[in-house]
């Protein structure tokens, strides 16, 4: 059912927000300049007129999405961090202090699978739009655009084919006590003290020793596989999905393509970056759009398949051009783009292409120069705004926490732009005093504001 406000009776008598608090702040700026009904026009079809209780009011689930990426706060914090604050109730959309969330926590996962992950791009886009009509944000400096790849690592322990046949031995005889099945024989015991014996064994580097231990988990797996197979022909769709992942798992070698890294997160891929402190991440790459000059985020998506950069490079520009509506002139990459194939209308600069150094003008040296500041915005949008680690589920959760940490990179710029222009507000402790200082000095310093 559609949200519907229906105001408390005992509000008569309360004081509003907008009478309480300083709407110089950056929160209360930016709540109004943000054009909220244009969600309840998009959004609004996904609800029904007459079925089932009413929704929750979009601009508060929206907002509170926006605070949680922003703030990096997870689904409970950011609720019991809203029950706290004024400014963040009033960024929501409310117009009296509230002393409970008007929702569960665990609503914020069923609204998000509602949107999904084509309409989160309503959010980012919108941020995009508050942007540009303030000024920050114009088409000449989107037309020069940096892109690069990082990888979005999933909420999963690090992978081991030991750990992996042992959890999954414990999956298969609690499915088949669920279903009545008699098992020969669970193997839980006996795994439990495999797995403890390999991993015991591989610290000291007895690998001989390890391999037979795995060898044992593995054969034992096969016989619970066979065993349930023989009793239930015919299972369920439950238990037939979790047979196929299970054969899946067994029949992996050590040099296997696209192997099972997790049991609750199939679509992990283990992608290798060259990084010298990470050499392995489990996760899905993402690449990101945003522009040389001031470093707006104007385009992420999540790619799943591990696939090379320069085959990422037409999708991520045609997603900033469906986000702005505007087509980059200019698109600054590393070399790991090399051979891309891209022949759109955007001119690609790879490094060490074209005209020599000597041959280049002030300005083509310049704007090659500015390709390196995607770097730390990258990381900051993975320390600051959620994505060096993904919690959601699935595919879809992949693309959508992507979205969200860019909404969220976006936000922040925004409360710094209005910081600068209002150097008396008390901010407490939404940011940090070396950017307070910077902001009433009225100087930005690269490394923390990009």
């Amino acid at each position: 059912m559609k949200p519907k406000r229906q105001p408390s009776p005992g509000d008569l008598f309360r004081s509003r927000l907008k009478n309480i608090l300083d709407l110089r702040h950056p929160l209360c700026k930016l709540a109004g300049e943000i054009d909220w009904p244009v969600f309840d026009a998009e959004l609004g079809s996904l609800y029904s007129e007459t079925m089932g209780r009413p929704g929750k009011d979009l601009r508060l689930m929206i907002g509170i999405h926006y605070l949680k990426h922003a703030f990096d706060e997870s689904d409970e914090s950011v609720v019991a961090r809203w029950v706290e604050n004024p400014y963040w109730q009033y960024f929501c959309g409310c117009a009296y202090f509230q002393h409970t969330f008007p929702c569960d926590s665990s609503l914020l996962p069923k609204w998000r699978k509602r949107i999904g992950e084509g309409r989160m791009e309503l959010l980012l886009s919108q941020l995009l739009e508050t942007a540009k009509s303030r000024g920050d944000l114009n088409s000449r400096e989107m037309a020069h655009v940096n892109v690069d790849t990082t990888v979005q690592e999933k909420a999963i322990a690090y992978p081991t084919d030991a750990k992996l046949m042992f959890t999954m031995l414990a999956k298969l005889a609690d499915a088949a006590r669920l279903r009545g099945i008699e098992l020969r024989q669970s193997y839980k015991r006996v795994s439990k003290r495999a797995l403890v014996m390999q991993n015991r064994y591989r610290h000291a580097r007895q690998h001989r020793r390890a391999k037979r231990e795995l060898k044992k988990l593995k054969t034992w797996l096969g016989r619970v596989i066979r065993d349930i197979e023989r009793k239930r022909p015919k299972p369920d769709a439950d238990l037939k999905d979790l047979l196929a992942m299970t054969r899946r798992l067994h029949a992996q070698e050590r040099h296997t393509k696209n192997k099972l890294y997790s049991l609750h997160a199939p679509e992990v891929e283990c992608i290798s970056k060259g990084k010298a402190h990470k050499r392995y991440e489990f996760g899905c790459k993402v690449s990101v759009v945003s522009t040389s000059r001031d470093n707006w985020i104007v385009g992420v998506r999540a790619h799943h398949g591990n696939p090379y950069d320069g085959h990422t490079l037409s999708e991520a520009l045609d997603t900033m051009e469906r986000l702005t509506g505007l087509r980059a002139r200019h698109a600054h990459v590393d070399k790991g783009y090399r051979g891309h194939g891209y022949e759109g209308k955007t001119q690609i600069h790879l490094p060490g292409k074209g005209h020599g150094k000597r041959r280049q003008t002030r300005s083509e040296r310049k704007w090659q120069r500015r390709r390196s500041a995607v770097e730390p915005l990258i990381g900051h949008v993975k320390h600051d705004n959620r994505m060096d680690r993904n919690y959601l589920l699935d595919r879809d959760g992949d693309r959508m926490n992507a979205i969200l940490a860019a909404c969220g990179y976006n936000l922040r710029k925004l409360l710094r732009l209005l910081l600068r222009l209002l150097p008396g507000v008390l901010f407490g402790e939404i940011f940090p005093p070396s950017i307070q200082e910077n902001c009433q000095q009225g100087v930005l310093i690269h490394s923390e504001v990009a």
